[in-house]
């Protein structure tokens, strides 16, 4: 499907055609996930790594800005409402 992006991984790495094929479905994966899934995914690694809500929180929202396809910019409270409704 993204024969032109595997060849020139091949080309400008040193992966094999599989293996730039599954770099390549693995980041677009990444990037697939839906904002709320992402949000509430964050919310539980930071809080797994003892952070605080509002350092939480922050973070989301400046992480957010470099999704491949941005979101509209979500306040903090939009934030909090995707993780506890």
């Amino acid at each position: 499907m993204h024969d032109e992006l595997v060849d020139h991984l091949t080309r400008s790495s040193p992966l094999s055609r599989g293996e730039a094929l599954r770099v390549i479905q693995d980041v677009l994966a990444y990037f697939d996930e839906a904002t709320d899934d992402y949000v509430r995914r964050r919310h539980r690694e930071l809080q797994a790594q003892g952070l605080v809500n509002s350092t939480i929180f922050e973070r989301i929202a400046a992480d957010l800005q470099y999704r491949a396809v941005a979101p509209p910019e979500l306040t903090l409270r939009q934030l909090r409402r995707i993780v506890y409704g």
